[in-house]
């Protein structure tokens, strides 16, 4: 028995020409436009046969008579007994234009090619879109009756049905799909659709909500979700039976969930917070036309909307499906089915699997090259303060990354003894000295880094000057404050405002501030520390708003305690917990890798929140600490005792113990 097939090597085809293949004596003759080996041999490996049973016909069904050769067509005529059509757009965000050329011309060439060779049965698959947004149930000797269709996806599927129904001078039949999802058993699915565009919402939920936490999610319409493997047994079955030409089947799920329903099911399968409460999105349906059209006239509101749809892959008419008004009746398809054993699973007892699929192999995340060479390689970066601590440290991962790595210090000696140290390694580094408390300097630097490079792709502002000093003991010290402030605030703006024109230009760039975990806790005797970072801060948030529609991201890393020679002189924190300068270089890598507005420990996070609610609170138990710890010797200006730890009272060793493990 021989068989014509378009679509065949799409997601339903694919499993239905291997299904058919599995009866004897069958030839498949599939439609494509590409029969090179390249291409067909892993249709044939998949069906497990060769060119004799499943033969390859070239040809466009957007083309009259399908673009076949006369002597092709020839062939086929009074041979065929089944011609199925699955070739479509199921696409909502396809353009209408091409889903008019592939849905509805398509169609209609088709149905002539059938007519033409005498095909003893047309299979068309359509959809249940070709419903509309009907509002109730809609039956399968429904048809007329479908309304709303005005989107081009439901109108062209509508269209297309219209068209085999009325020129088909062939026995034909109708198959209407479901939302068709991956495999029950396996998970395989070949792209992002349906209830799919939610699985990134449900993702991001399970990363910074813990499971046990109730969420607020979304109620809508039912969703009727049907996975490839039962459409595809139920089609093979219904299409060998006798008589019934001429009629429609739901291939559909008989008692579909309701959205929330269904969101909760795959974030069960995920182990995410399940939406405990839930909003009817058929709310958004009593805001006047007028009311949503003027919101979206507002700029910001557009594009807002637009960068959450984007972030989330959703598509712009994601509250159609989400409130979609439509219940199937599939009664004649469950008459038809009785007794072959074939039945639609229920979603509990696959939803794992096809999450497990989804997280695998279509993560959008996973075809993002998140690797550190996969950010710098071939790229320009900077790194200031780069001869020691976080600075080198960063500069040999970059280095190894493949970026053209430029570190920049004041003293020449270090900064050749880093460049030696990375050399040894196997890669290059560029050094540059400058002192970046100096304007005139830090103008020749990046007036040097444009000559050379053309400017950078990444800068890392690290370069630094902490004083743990209280302010007591600081009345006589103002040029304390005027030099961190001149090295921490102005000189870190005024690299970044030196390499932004470039960026701008090249519509790229990403800027990476090392500020501290002390402007989250306002922590004492950093007063002229934390006020130059915090300053940086304040201008880095104005800047991503200014730069946010150029391409150009920023990142702040709220660094906890690190072992850097910044804080030898102040014995006291070799009793308290910190990073090591690798740790640290880690999160810059993270910065650049991914590029997030803000990095911060958990405890500055604490700390922020706690001083925005309770502020009172936050000032005793920080005074608390401040009049623990006193200054150190080298604060007070005191030289002996250099090199022995302090002698530590209850309090501290409390407290000491208290912060074990925790990296403020």
């Amino acid at each position: 028995m021989d068989y014509f097939i378009t679509g065949a090597t799409g997601f339903i085809g694919r499993r239905l020409v291997r299904k058919i293949l599995e009866r004897r004596g069958t030839v498949v003759h599939f439609l494509v436009r590409d029969a090179s080996p390249d291409r067909l041999a892993p249709l044939y490996e998949r069906w497990g046969v060769d060119a004799s049973r499943a033969i390859p016909v070239v040809g466009d069904i957007a083309r009259p008579g399908l673009g076949l050769k006369a002597v092709d067509r020839k062939r086929l005529e009074g041979k065929v007994r089944h011609v199925f059509h699955l070739a479509a757009i199921y696409d909502l965000k396809a353009g209408a234009e091409e889903q008019v050329a592939v849905n509805i011309e398509g169609t209609r060439n088709v149905v002539a090619f059938a007519n033409a060779i005498g095909a003893g049965c047309l299979h068309h698959v359509s959809s249940i879109a070709a419903a509309g947004l009907y509002e109730g149930v809609f039956r399968e000797d429904m048809f007329e009756e479908a309304e709303n269709l005005d989107h081009p996806y439901y109108a062209t599927k509508h269209e297309s049905e219209r068209i085999v129904r009325s020129e088909a001078k062939v026995p034909f039949r109708i198959y209407r799909p479901g939302l068709v999802v991956g495999d029950s058993r396996t998970g395989e699915m070949d792209k992002i659709d349906g209830p799919y565009y939610f699985f990134k919402l449900i993702q991001r939920l399970r990363r910074i909500v813990p499971s046990w936490m109730p969420t607020i999610g979304i109620e809508g319409g039912r969703i009727n979700l049907v996975p490839v493997d039962y459409v595809v047994a139920a089609m093979d079955h219904i299409a060998h039976l006798k008589g019934l030409d001429g009629r429609c089947f739901h291939l559909v799920d008989p008692e579909p969930m309701r959205v929330g329903d269904v969101l909760n099911t795959f974030a069960k399968a995920a182990h995410a917070p399940l939406m405990s409460m839930r909003v009817n999105a058929a709310l958004v349906g009593f805001i006047p036309k007028s009311v949503k059209k003027g919101l979206m006239a507002l700029t910001p509101v557009r594009r807002i909307r637009d960068a959450v749809m984007k972030d989330l892959g959703l598509p712009e008419d994601i509250l159609q499906f989400v409130n979609y008004p439509t219940r199937f009746d599939c009664r004649d398809t469950l008459a038809a089915l009785k007794g072959s054993g074939i039945e639609c699973p229920r979603l509990d007892d696959y939803a794992w699997v096809l999450w497990d699929y989804w997280e695998r192999h279509l993560d959008p995340e996973l075809f993002i090259d998140r690797t550190l060479g996969g950010q710098v390689g071939g790229k320009v970066v900077l790194i200031t303060g780069g001869s020691s601590g976080i600075g080198l440290a960063s500069a040999r991962k970059i280095a190894a990354a493949g970026a053209t790595t430029i570190i920049c210090g004041r003293d020449e000696a270090k900064l050749e003894e880093a460049r030696r140290l990375v050399q040894a390694e196997g890669h290059e580094l560029v050094t540059f000295a400058v002192d970046l408390a100096s304007a005139e300097d830090c103008d020749r630097m990046t007036r040097w880094l444009i000559d050379e490079f053309g400017g950078v792709d990444v800068l890392v502002n690290n370069a630094g000057r902490s004083i743990r000093r209280g302010i007591e003991s600081s009345f006589e010290r103002f040029h304390d404050v005027e030099r961190t402030m001149q090295l921490n605030y102005f000189g870190a703006v005024r690299v970044t405002m030196g390499v932004l024109p470039k960026m701008i230009e090249r519509r790229r760039g990403h800027i990476v501030n090392i500020s501290s975990i002390g402007v989250l806790t306002n922590a004492p005797r950093f007063s002229a520390y934390v006020a130059s970072k915090a300053a940086l801060d304040a201008w880095t948030r104005c800047a991503a708003s200014e730069f946010a529609d150029v391409g150009i991201t920023f990142t702040t890393i709220n660094m906890p305690l690190v072992r850097t020679p910044m804080i030898a002189p102040t014995r006291l924190y070799q009793n308290v917990p910190t990073l090591s300068p690798d740790e640290a270089a880690d999160l810059v890598s993270q910065a650049i890798v991914y590029k997030p507005v803000r990095i911060a420990t958990r405890l500055g996070i604490a700390g922020q929140v706690l001083h925005a609610l309770m502020p009172k609170i936050m000032q005793i138990g920080m005074n608390t600490s401040f009049r623990m710890f006193p200054d150190s010797d080298a604060a007070k200006g005191a030289k002996d005792g250099a090199g022995k730890p302090p002698q530590l009272n209850a309090d501290q060793v409390a407290f000491q113990q208290l912060m074990r493990g925790i990296h403020f």
